[in-house]
């Protein structure tokens, strides 16, 4: 039962994490708390990673460009876009497209990784999909239909499918280097791709306001939280810790009504009731889509040989 705390804590800084976006949008540019946020963990774990990432110096070389992709994907892309979009959406909102990355997993796993297509996932694809549609639209889909995607929301999209491509590639491509140093080599790219867009911002001040946030993001959300998730992985499997996931929308919304004061209406509870639907439907049914064909095969390949 113990071994159930480590990735339901590790979801539940993730959601306060989604509660620190939005409220860094209103005391510290979205470039500034992106950079320092990395620089921040990448600090924090050279003591303990420096020299063993040296010692693997070759594999680091061999395989930088692939740690470049992942470092954008997952450090760039996926954090950068949620903390713009923090200023057009509620973290409600975004918790609930954060529920989002394990279906987007499995769609690009299916391009990606040759994966079959199963019944939860054609089932689970169409249901999210209409929960997302009535959520964005906040109950009226024939709005979207007139008005399309606001900026916040595609951005948070995007996110989500960034960081479930980083997810794909990462099973893809198996780097030979231990989980903790990869992630600190990725790290490492991510500040040096967003220190552009920190050099460019107007204000990157920080201050009594904004300095918390940076470090709940640096240190919880960065180091702390992915410690614990792995942790869960490795006494629970992955398939069982990817199930706590599911309770993010929840938590997020949870920590969003009582401390940003956000309300919560009832497209947040249907549409993001049937994107979460959607999600458990990938992960239980897990049936081939050619099940049947493969079953007349072998029913008739039985037949033959009576």
């Amino acid at each position: 039962m113990k071994n159930l705390v480590f990735p339901l804590l590790a979801v539940l800084i993730w959601s306060i994490n989604a509660v620190v976006n939005k409220a860094a949008a209103s005391v510290i540019d979205p470039a500034a708390i992106s950079f320092y946020r990395w620089f921040l963990a990448f600090l924090l774990m050279t003591p303990f990673l420096i020299m063993p990432v040296w010692h693997h110096r070759k594999v680091v070389k061999q395989y930088w460009w692939k740690l470049f992709i992942l470092g954008a994907l997952g450090m760039v892309m996926y954090q950068s876009l949620a903390y713009y979009a923090a200023h057009y959406v509620s973290a409600t909102f975004m918790g609930i497209l954060n529920s989002l990355i394990p279906l987007l997993t499995v769609i690009i796993s299916i391009f990606v990784l040759r994966i079959i297509p199963t019944v939860g996932i054609v089932l689970g694809t169409l249901l999210s999909i209409g929960g997302l549609v009535w959520l964005i639209s906040q109950g009226n889909p024939s709005q979207l239909l007139s008005q399309g995607l606001g900026y916040g929301e595609l951005m948070m999209f995007i996110a989500s499918a960034s960081y479930a491509l980083y997810g794909v590639l990462t099973k893809r491509w198996a780097i030979s280097l231990p989980s903790w140093q990869s992630l600190y080599v990725q790290v490492g790219f991510g500040v040096l791709l967003l220190l552009p867009n920190f050099f460019m911002a107007e204000s990157v001040a920080l201050n009594k306001d904004n300095i918390g946030l940076v470090i709940f993001a640096g240190v919880g959300a960065s180091i702390l939280a992915p410690y614990l998730w792995i942790l869960g992985v490795m006494r629970l499997g992955a398939n069982t810790a990817s199930i706590f996931m599911n309770l993010m929308p929840l938590f997020t919304a949870m920590i969003a009504i009582t401390f940003l004061g956000e309300e919560l209406h009832s497209y947040h509870l249907v549409g993001g009731g049937i994107v979460l639907l959607g999600v458990i439907l990938v992960q239980q049914l897990r049936t081939p889509l050619n099940f049947r064909r493969r079953s007349a095969n072998n029913s008739a390949d039985c037949r033959e040989e009576m």
